[in-house]
């Protein structure tokens, strides 16, 4: 049975390889480790095989394991990558190093203001809802324009773009559309892939992937 070192390994390993036929570096690819739902012991493992960055989808979820574990391991840093309200948008500033997930202009001018107040200035990636979904948060993509002036004009660091792609469909369409959105609005950073299909991510240009299950094994 394979243990939290060897998936990581692996992890690694198909990125760095991905990475060689795009004339791109292994190290300009950042691995989140997804650990939402899963907790300190599950998590301890993979950092002491030497994972630094960490996503969770909740901001309560968050606050009740890491406090801890960041006291403990102080490099490490954490990415909000779920939805996120806008009345937690302080706890959210307070508790992450990244988020991922604004999509807004509501939670656009909470954020704004719990940075301004805790003098934190917190980089995000804008969701785009890439396969226009009604379920799903992130920017419509005839309004990600108007709504990137609006982030800017805000002065909050702008990390770049980031999309789930619709279930149980090839992700690689949807990748190569967020690609051509950044390339149009003049943003280099893309937060895309995740277990499933992290590889063709990366080789279609993703600076950061979003991995759960690969690292932390599939839950009986």
């Amino acid at each position: 049975m394979e243990n939290a070192a060897t998936r990581l390994e692996t992890v690694r390993s198909n990125i760095a390889r991905v990475c060689k036929p795009a004339r791109r570096e292994a190290s300009s690819v950042t691995l989140i480790a997804v650990s939402k739902t899963q907790g300190p012991e599950a998590i301890q493992p993979l950092i002491d095989a030497g994972q630094r960055v960490f996503g969770e989808n909740r901001v309560q979820e968050a606050e009740g394991k890491w406090p801890a574990l960041r006291e403990a391991h102080p490099d490490i840093a954490l990415h909000l990558i779920g939805q996120l309200q806008s009345n937690k948008a302080e706890e959210a500033v307070a508790l992450f190093d990244v988020i991922h997930s604004l999509d807004r202009p509501s939670l656009l001018s909470a954020l704004a203001k719990a940075m301004d107040k805790a003098g934190r200035q917190v980089p995000c990636f804008v969701q785009v809802n890439i396969g226009d979904e009604a379920q799903k948060g992130g920017c419509p993509i005839a309004e990600l324009p108007a709504f990137l002036a609006q982030v800017r004009a805000a002065d909050i660091p702008l990390a770049g773009l980031m999309c789930i792609p619709p279930a149980d469909t090839e992700a690689a369409p949807f990748f190569a559309l967020l690609v051509k959105l950044a390339a149009d609005n003049g943003i280099s950073g893309l937060s895309m892939g995740m277990s499933g299909d992290y590889e063709t991510a990366v080789m279609l240009g993703a600076t950061h992937v979003r991995v759960g299950t690969a690292l932390f094994g599939a839950r009986g």
